[in-house]
């Protein structure tokens, strides 16, 4: 039985830390490692991420185009075919579908595609919806609720 007294990391799961500049027979003496002369052998010597020795870095050689909007929302996609596994008349919101393994990871919202058929009445709860799925989940006798998007 496993208690908080007697845990230990699996066997072959740790090393131990190379310990540095402690002379000839430890196989990391005189340089400890670092080689011969140059920056990355001084005391705090090191070069930025992205230098390139005073080349014109790869970063700045590349043509830059286009802009990044940062308001812009991350939808998750489900298609009207993937809401025929949950029962009929059950309330499907972001919770259910995450629990149903449809929806994953981090999202802004839920919006449903017209992708397949439905044959059950639903009761949908997302941020946003498209008409062909909403005239499906409709006429298979369902309701939609859109929220927040």
């Amino acid at each position: 039985m496993y208690d908080l007294s007697n845990l230990k990391p699996s066997p072959g799961s740790t090393r131990d830390r190379k310990r540095v500049g402690r002379g000839m027979g430890s196989g990391q003496g005189k340089t400890a490692g670092r080689g011969q002369k140059g920056q990355r052998s001084r005391a705090g010597g090191n070069v930025r991420v992205g230098f390139e020795g005073g080349q014109m870095p790869l970063s700045r050689r590349l043509p830059k185009r286009g802009f990044t909007n940062i308001f812009s929302k991350v939808y998750a996609i489900v298609n009207v075919k993937d809401l025929e596994q949950f029962d009929a008349d059950s309330v499907i919101d972001v919770v259910a579908l995450r629990q149903a393994g449809l929806v994953r990871g981090r999202i802004d919202g839920v919006k449903i595609l017209g992708n397949g058929s439905i044959s059950k009445s639903l009761k949908i709860v997302v941020d946003a919806v498209s008409s062909s799925a909403r005239e499906k989940i409709e006429s298979a006798g369902g309701s939609i609720e859109v929220c927040g998007g």
